[in-house]
């Protein structure tokens, strides 16, 4: 208990006086200083007291296309802390291939009597998918928030990584490293987030390389957001004599890291490969990847406070929050092959 009361007032930043206080429900302490012992609580994973726990505020479900790629599971993580913290309790609904569909996994939620449901890279985000969808659930009285996708025929807040500016930023890198042909590996061109990158990648491959649009045709590989789907795509851009390749997600990049060592090129000597999502343990990875950093922390929780604003009745108006990405150099790019 004494070790648990020290660790608890360092994270509080306030006396082990304060925290036996808090924990015994004893007066005297000022709302602001109880509220940071609690949250020192939650950080540390300690349960609270029983008499201390807030009662729920309600059910709010947040749904995940998968959960194999670590970009979803930093969304959840995020956004699950904040909403709890602000008292609710997420309920994470996961598609799994072979199982439930997003349509399936709202209807379930809303049958539960969820107070909002926040949507991560759903079919909002599919140019192909119907958005009658969110009206429908809209209809019903269930607020929601939508992530990476922007649906312009849907009445909703929207929170997204700024995608242009994504793909603008890696081809730049590359190109001022001294690569002339760069290609980029994305997923179906149906979804937003691809439309938007490619426009990106045009345009930084125009006013960096002097490419018309034209041109850029063949240096561009649509596949799945999967390290086998990026392994595809950038064997066929090798073979198209691409020395940098843009990737649409870190396994991906992993995918394109793997399709250059299986042809004998060495990641950063010959190649150079550039990911997207700054995915947890990236950093880590052989060589370290060169990534553009999605801000997830801040995204996610712009999503919660635009939904509990929704809840609140002070709804912001629908449209699309963007966040400015930032690229994070490491050791998977390096100088372009010598004219």
């Amino acid at each position: 208990m004494t070790a648990r009361l020290v660790d608890i007032a360092a994270q509080a930043g306030v006396s082990e006086a304060t925290v036996s206080r808090v924990l015994n429900g004893k007066p005297g302490v000022a709302v602001s200083t109880r509220e940071s012992v609690l949250a020192a609580l939650d950080v540390l994973g300690y349960e609270r007291p029983v008499r201390l726990r807030r009662r729920s505020e309600g059910l709010v479900g947040l749904i995940t296309p998968e959960l194999d790629n670590p970009i979803f599971p930093a969304f959840a993580q995020v956004i699950a802390q904040d909403l709890t913290r602000q008292g609710y309790t997420p309920v994470l609904a996961t598609q799994t291939p072979g199982g439930s569909t997003e349509d399936e996994l709202t209807e379930m939620l809303v049958d539960r009597g969820v107070h909002g449901i926040i949507f991560v890279s759903g079919l909002h985000a599919d140019t192909a998918a119907d958005p009658a969808r969110y009206e429908v659930l809209r209809g019903k009285g269930v607020p929601f928030v939508l992530v990476n996708g922007y649906a312009p025929d849907v009445t909703a807040p929207f929170v997204s990584t700024d995608d242009r500016t994504a793909a603008h930023l890696a081809v730049t890198h590359l190109a001022t490293l001294g690569h002339t042909r760069i290609g980029l590996a994305v997923g179906p061109r149906r979804f937003v987030p691809v439309i938007r990158k490619i426009e990106g990648f045009r345009s930084a491959s125009h006013e960096h390389l002097g490419l018309p649009e034209k041109d850029t045709a063949e240096l561009i590989q649509h596949s799945l957001f999967t390290l086998e789907g990026g392994q595809a795509a950038a064997a066929t851009l090798l073979a198209r004599g691409c020395t940098g390749i843009v990737c649409a997600s870190d396994l991906m990049a992993l995918g394109a890291i793997r399709a250059a060592r299986d042809l004998g090129l060495n990641v950063p000597g010959d190649i150079s490969v550039v990911g997207f999502d700054d995915s947890p343990l990236i950093a880590f990875t052989d060589p370290p990847l060169t990534t553009v950093r999605q801000p997830v922390h801040a995204m996610g929780q712009a999503a919660v406070r635009a939904l509990l604003e929704e809840l609140a009745g002070t709804p912001a108006p629908p449209g699309e929050f963007l966040f400015l990405p930032e690229l994070v150099v490491r050791g998977s790019t390096g100088a372009g092959p010598k004219r």
